[in-house]
């Protein structure tokens, strides 16, 4: 079937029409198949955003009912130019690109993760998840998957993005391209990010600027009980562009004693 053919056959299924273990079920083998292969991605850039195709996260939930048993673990990593570290583990249908190092960590189904990234022990990438080229997700990074509903945007990490040992990326946020992000950071869609590099504090939500340098924090939040801090991401500076990667990377860390 042409891709076409596919989404319209997937959402004929999704929408009751159809027996997703008869033969029209043959187009959620293929979708997923081509999930596996990087051929289709959950989310992609197009135009200077990203864009979620729903459809195939529907795929993944007509696959579950379809298979009606446990999801088998991705094969032949030698072949793909992936090391994987048993007891690390890539779900059937989620995506690694030549180059990338998963340790005894987990990768879901839907997910895609680009050239070169390590992710690192017991990092977790969540189900259709995008992670870009050359990035470092540190030990015990959880990022979140989000299938339900459908039209739900999923967790994006742009290329080159370092992400420090036990942060957690959730509900959609998506962080852009080199960006630093300090240990401990949780953010989710709801997070104040807090940018303190000018003369006044401008507040985000959902998104980490490219080439930011973000430690965690906390704001004051007034309670009926009194005053509390409240968890929030400061973004406190930026990476030098003077520098390579590496050099960048570290110096940004030391500066503003980051722990990773």
């Amino acid at each position: 079937m042409t891709v076409e053919e596919l989404q319209a056959t997937v959402g004929a299924l999704a929408r009751g029409e159809g027996d997703v273990r008869g033969r029209d079920g043959r187009a959620i083998d293929q979708a997923i198949a081509m999930l596996d292969a990087g051929e289709l991605r959950v989310a992609e850039p197009r135009d200077g955003d990203w864009v979620t195709n729903v459809w195939l996260k529907e795929a993944i939930l007509l696959y579950f009912a379809r298979v009606n048993r446990k999801i088998p673990e991705k094969r032949g990593y030698r072949k793909l130019g992936v090391r994987c570290v048993r007891p690390g583990v890539a779900r059937y249908g989620s995506f690694l690109a030549p180059g990338v190092v998963l340790m005894p960590g987990f990768v879901n189904i839907g997910a895609y993760v680009g050239e070169g990234t390590m992710i690192d022990t017991w990092a977790t990438v969540g189900s259709c998840a995008q992670i870009g080229k050359g990035v470092h997700l540190s030990g015990g990074v959880g990022i979140g998957g989000v299938l339900e509903p459908p039209q739900a945007s999923p967790v994006i990490v742009e290329d080159g993005a370092f992400i420090g040992s036990r942060c957690i990326v959730v509900e959609g946020v998506r962080i852009e391209r080199e960006a630093v992000v300090g240990a401990g950071v949780v953010v989710t869609a709801s997070t104040p990010i807090l940018d303190v590099r000018g003369g006044e504090t401008v507040t985000v939500r959902g998104r980490i600027p490219a080439r930011a340098v973000v430690i965690a924090g906390t704001q004051g939040k007034r309670f009926p009980a009194g005053e509390f801090g409240t968890p929030c991401a400061l973004i406190v500076g930026t990476r030098s562009a003077s520098t390579d990667l590496k050099t960048s990377l570290n110096a940004a860390l030391r500066e503003h004693g980051l722990a990773v």
